[in-house]
């Protein structure tokens, strides 16, 4: 699908500062009806949930909290638990299609920072944590910067500007989504539930917090249809126009997300010094609706169904907080339920299972997930290529024609 632009801004990173993150800025045209809006689309890498000030963080980010207080606070918005499906989905608009595209990297590890950011967070004891916080305080720099730059150049007032992450933070890498169970790579909310906001001149003044059910694929068809353009022609689209959710409150049309479905799933460990977990592995034993020793997950209102294993299942406090004695829901056991059920909207933090309490809900949400399993194409996974290492270089390129 094209889509009809003036120009395509690539933002790139200050090599001083490291700023490892995309910024894509689309000026759209005058349409005969309407002035349709610049677009800047800012994507932040491994961004936790509480890694921004409005969050709650230690971590300093003015230029976020500022913006979307001035904007829309997406409190109920989702992402995919991994990278690369989030981008493909925020590109198509389609749960995990192939696609290649470059991007930057900012707060992926590896953490390096320069000093002068770090500094301000020497209270901050763990040094992987530190380091992590003055990433996150570049990347808000660097977005008040490209604020800055839109405004001098009289672009700002008719701009929207959409900020997002692409995944829950690793907290292996400084990462924090305290108080969400898991992390990056999980289908915990801790791994999909993402930092998000909109704001700019563009969008109607609407301040505030949105609590409406909304997915980083729903991006590409709303911002298709607000630049004037339509959807007309393109594969059925996984996401939804929620521009009239944005801008003047109405309804989500979305009331479902399936975070994941990953027959190939590998079980990796917690990797945490206070306790041992032990690998375990899922097999389903009666025919059911679905294969519930697959890893998937899906919400349904607000009702969210995990089968498998999702992933490490810890609440990760953030590295500074040190030990507290853990509650009773915090003990994980080794030999976890096949399916777990949890109400979202009144447990967030995923503490309370209540798939016995509801068999119906597991019955109609299990049966959901193997109509989504039928329509799915099954994951390729071509051999190792020697001939695309980097080398000393450091840097991937186009290594086949």
């Amino acid at each position: 699908m094209r889509m009809m632009t003036q120009g395509l801004i690539l933002f790139p990173q200050r090599a001083a500062q490291r700023l490892f993150f995309l910024v894509v800025a689309v000026v759209l045209p005058l349409s005969q009806c309407r002035r349709s809006p610049h677009i800047v689309f800012i994507l932040a890498d491994d961004l936790g949930w509480a890694d921004v000030g409005y969050h709650g963080s230690q971590i300093r980010t003015p230029v976020l909290d500022e913006l979307s207080a001035s904007g829309l606070r997406l409190e109920n918005y989702y992402v995919q638990p991994i990278c690369t499906p989030s981008r493909s989905q925020l590109m198509t608009g389609r749960y995990q299609p192939m696609f290649l595209y470059m991007a930057f990297q900012s707060v992926h590890a590896p953490l390096e920072v320069p000093k002068q950011y770090t500094d301000p967070y020497g209270f901050i004891k763990n040094v992987n944590r530190r380091k992590y916080a003055g990433m996150v305080s570049v990347l808000d720099e660097a977005v008040g910067n490209i604020t800055a730059a839109l405004r001098a150049a009289g672009l700002w007032d008719n701009t929207l500007l959409v900020f997002s992450t692409d995944n829950g933070g690793q907290t292996l890498a400084g990462g924090n989504n305290w108080p969400l169970r898991g992390r990056k790579a999980t289908l915990w909310e801790g791994g999909v539930r993402g930092v998000g906001f909109v704001a700019g001149p563009a969008i109607p003044q609407r301040r505030g917090v949105s609590r409406d059910l909304l997915h980083i694929s729903d991006w590409f068809p709303t911002l298709v249809t607000i630049a004037g353009g339509n959807t007309t022609g393109t594969f059925p689209l996984d996401g939804y126009n929620v521009w009239e959710t944005l801008s003047h409150g109405a309804p989500s049309p979305r009331k479902e997300i399936l975070h994941n479905i990953d027959p190939l799933y590998r079980y990796t460990h917690c990797m945490s010094n206070d306790e041992d977990e032990n690998p375990f592995a899922f097999t389903s034993l009666t025919p059911m609706e679905f294969n519930i020793s697959m890893h998937a997950a899906l919400r349904f209102q607000n009702w969210k169904i995990l089968t498998g294993n999702p992933g490490c299942g810890k609440w990760f406090p953030p590295p500074d907080i040190g030990s507290r004695p853990k509650g009773p829901e915090e003990v994980l056991s080794n030999n976890p339920p096949m399916v777990q059920l949890f109400d979202i909207e009144k447990d967030p933090e995923e503490r309370h299972d209540v798939a016995r309490d509801h068999p119906d809900v597991v019955s109609e949400l299990l049966k959901k997930l193997q109509q989504y399993q039928r329509g799915a194409k099954t994951p390729s996974y071509p051999r190792e290529d020697p001939r695309c290492d980097p080398g000393k270089g450091g840097a991937w390129g186009p290594w086949r024609k």
